[in-house]
């Protein structure tokens, strides 16, 4: 092969010196790049900002409710029986140990408002208003959780089985609950009681339903409370 064949192929290819020099750029030709670029940005940051501004026009408030305290009458000194009752827990199914309000829509579906709640949980709530309510009467010798260290001659425990709103066939507020009374001294139940009713609704609307369980718990808790007494009114005359 001629060597400088060879030389002449391997000469270096002309630049053209438009390219290398910034001054001879077309400047229309930049600044339609910078504008496709600025714009692309601009879109993308307009898609966010709408994507965020839709999502959080969406939250809805969250609304709390909770259950007053059973009226109680006077004390009756009379009337007071010497045991020591513990209150143990009101075991529940998962939905009524959580705080959001159920309601059913047939006899086996259930559902939870999501922006629609209870204080606390309604197995406390009725824990709560047993307690206070057992105190007030004034006819037991001490009433205590049986979380604390008192020592009881019977202990109180329930079951929750309803606690909800219902649809069908009419509105309504229904709530169900079961008491036994076990006997620590002879390891035995020696009293059950249960109550369960559907309280009407007025109107078809969440404070409604509040209204109603109100009125339906406070009616059960008494009728409980006051079957809990006729026992051991009828141990006392033996």
């Amino acid at each position: 092969m001629n060597g400088g064949a060879l030389k002449r192929n391997l000469r270096p290819a002309r630049v053209d010196s438009a390219l290398l020099d910034p001054a001879r750029v077309d400047p229309a030709r930049t600044e339609k790049a910078g504008t496709r670029r600025c714009t692309l940005g601009v879109s993308i940051a307009t898609i966010v900002a709408c994507l965020v501004l839709s999502s959080c026009g969406a939250i809805t408030p969250v609304k709390y409710y909770r259950l007053d305290v059973v009226p109680s009458s006077a004390p009756s000194a009379s009337s007071t029986y010497p045991v020591t009752l513990i209150l143990g827990q009101i075991t529940a199914p998962d939905l009524f140990r959580d705080n959001k309000l159920v309601y059913s829509t047939g006899s086996v579906q259930l559902g939870t408002y999501d922006s629609q709640r209870w204080a606390e949980a309604p197995t406390e709530m009725i824990e709560n208003m047993l307690i206070q309510s057992l105190r007030a009467s004034g006819q037991y010798r001490t009433v205590e959780r049986i979380s604390s260290s008192a020592r009881g001659d019977y202990v109180l425990r329930g079951h929750l089985s309803a606690f909800n709103e219902v649809d069908t066939p009419q509105v309504a507020a229904r709530f169900s609950l079961e008491l036994e009374l076990f006997e620590r001294k002879s390891g035995t139940v020696v009293w059950t009681q249960p109550y369960s009713h559907d309280e009407p609704v007025g109107t078809k609307n969440v404070p409604s339903v509040v209204e109603a369980l109100q009125t339906n718990v406070r009616t059960g808790l008494q009728q409980l409370t006051s079957s809990l007494s006729q026992y051991f009114a009828s141990q006392a005359a033996h």
